[in-house]
């Protein structure tokens, strides 16, 4: 049949209804005519199927989906799974895993509330005051209530737990409203306060029959019960006894959403050697803090900022060289700030003059050419024959003193190096912990004192700054006195307007940069190694190591494809 019949044939049919139509078209054709008709008709549905296929995947949207685990290893086993009592690494990353607070952390590091619905501070910013989800439940289905936490607060404060948060919560009286309501009064405002209501909240019916001195023997210590992400399914110990590691599944009811990750299993280790090795075998997929070389391959490394600040606390009583701002700022000029990163955290840190991180010290070209330079403008003269700088009958000595764990004795000796290399003699003692404790830094016995303050999400400085704070148990280690600093330390402990706040911030930092009380060296940061294929892992800035769990509930292996209109906000 040619074009033309076809035409003919199709235009008197065009009175009949469609499928009629269709049908008789197709009849009038011939045998090989139908055969290309409905190889033609095939092609065009196939293609109408390809083109609609491809038009999904460009609209369809890929989301987390649940499913899939996690195998993580750890140094150091578990002793205290418990929020008044854990005290290693490995105790509070079990907590954080499996303990849920009033407030929580999200991924930018704020504080935002978690089992708490909202809280509202009082106008003189002495109460706090939180409703509780009406969701929120603990792993055995039991509802989380205000009893609850005022339970919890309790027996933190109670002296016979021994608690190492106590200090965190002494003089805080706590109230019941109702069900879902409980305050917190304080003697007077503090800001930082809020941080402390991230404590994991213990379930009044579980522990409410054992009394405080069985406190770290209840079997609850080893098999929590909390409100968290994850619920703890099976414990498994070794021969010894000794625990070996953790299961945990996701729970369902958590109040933040299911976690995406069906199941989590902590592996313990007894040094970070045999921890290398069983990553490097595969015998889990995931660990913090070791040194990234050589990553396994389907591995990866993500990085968070610890809050912490590393320096020299300079004593100035004990040595009154140090009195002199001359001094203390060719001490700092001369450090090699960037060696103590590369070599000492192989480059996981940053380089730091300010007393609190988030700003990386400035690169000077030659230090030691200007830490000279320092001296010798002020009257300084380098005695060739005695081998030390002097200026009428002062001399420049310094004893530098530390503990004995590797990474301070290796930042020791680099500080070391840089004052010796401008002519500064530099006496480097090392001490166990318990020592330097309780010998060194109690008594402030030392002349400049290489040493960490572990700081806040709202950054409480005033017991490291303030001139009150100069005695034990202070932390005012460099004794530093300061009028205008302390004033505006105060004012920083008050203020809950976090623009003020950001605005007291910069000018404690110009006070305490003009007065270079300390040599600042660095602030570290945590390396994390977990597999390709784990997403969602984003760190926000680090009290401890167990911050990484902050926001465990978003991480997902598993996606699926669904239409925009079925995306939840």
């Amino acid at each position: 049949m040619d074009a033309r019949h076809l035409r003919d044939t199709l235009t008197k049919q065009h009175s009949l209804p469609f499928t009629h139509k269709s049908n008789q078209v197709l009849k009038s054709l011939s045998h090989g005519d139908t055969v290309i008709f409905w190889i033609l008709a095939s092609l065009m549905g196939l293609g109408a199927l390809f083109a609609l296929g491809e038009l999904k995947d460009q609209i369809v949207e890929v989301v987390p989906a649940h499913g899939g685990s996690l195998t993580e290893g750890v140094i150091g086993s578990a002793r205290f799974v418990n929020p008044l009592l854990a005290l290693s690494d490995t105790d509070r990353d079990l907590v954080e895993l499996t303990f849920s607070g009033l407030m929580g952390v999200n991924a930018e590091g704020k504080l935002v509330p978690e089992l708490a619905e909202r809280y509202f501070l009082s106008e003189d910013g002495t109460t706090y005051t939180f409703i509780i989800r009406e969701d929120a439940v603990f792993h055995d289905g039991k509802p989380v209530t205000a009893k609850d936490v005022a339970f919890t607060i309790s027996k933190l404060q109670d002296p016979l737990i021994k608690s190492p948060k106590l200090a965190n919560w002494l003089g805080v009286q706590t109230e019941i409203l109702d069900v879902r309501s409980v305050s917190f009064t304080l003697s007077e405002p503090y800001a930082p306060f809020l941080e402390n209501a991230t404590l994991g909240i213990l379930p009044e019916h579980i522990w409410k029959d054992v009394p405080s001195e069985e406190f770290p023997f209840s079997q609850f210590i080893v098999e929590p019960i909390g409100a968290g992400p994850y619920k703890v399914t099976s414990v498994q110990r070794d021969s010894s006894g000794i625990l070996k590691d953790y299961n945990l599944k996701a729970f369902d009811e958590y109040v933040l959403g299911k976690p995406f990750i069906n199941k989590i299993s902590l592996k313990f280790y007894g040094n970070e050697n045999s921890l290398q090795k069983a990553l490097a075998r595969g015998e889990i997929e995931s660990a913090h803090s070791l040194i990234p070389e050589n990553v396994p391959k389907k591995l990866k490394v993500v990085t968070g900022s610890y809050l912490r600040v590393f320096g020299v606390f300079l004593n100035q009583n004990e040595n009154e060289v140090l009195s002199s701002i001359v001094v203390r700022k060719a001490l700092s000029t001369s450090l090699d700030r960037q060696k103590i990163i590369d070599t000492v955290l192989s480059g996981y840190g940053t380089p730091l003059n300010s007393p609190v991180p988030g700003v990386a010290a400035e690169t000077i070209e030659n230090p030691i050419e200007e830490a000279v330079a320092i001296l010798e403008r002020n009257g300084w003269e380098f005695s060739i024959e005695n081998r030390v700088w002097e200026k009428k009958k002062d001399v420049i000595r310094i004893t530098l003193r530390t503990s004995n764990i590797p990474e301070l004795t290796q930042t020791a000796q680099i500080i070391k190096e840089s004052f010796e290399a401008i002519g500064i003699p530099t006496n480097l003692e090392l001490y166990d912990t318990g020592e330097l404790s309780q010998g060194i830094i109690r008594p402030r016995n030392y002349q400049g004192l290489l040493f960490g303050m572990v700081l806040g999400r709202v950054p409480d400085l005033y017991a490291f700054w303030h001139s009150s704070q100069r005695n034990d148990p202070g932390l005012n280690v460099a004794l530093y006195a300061n009028v205008d600093a302390d004033d505006i330390l105060e004012r920083l402990r008050e203020t809950h307007d976090e623009n003020e706040r950001e605005k007291l911030l910069q000018k404690f930092v110009a006070e305490v940069e003009a007065d270079i009380p300390a040599i600042f060296t660095h602030a570290p940061q945590m390396t994390y190694i977990i597999p390709e294929n784990l997403y969602g892992v984003s760190l926000p800035a680090l009290t401890t190591a167990s911050d990484r769990f902050s926001n465990v509930h978003t991480w997902y292996r598993e996606t699926e494809k669904v239409w925009p209109f079925l995306v939840q906000d």
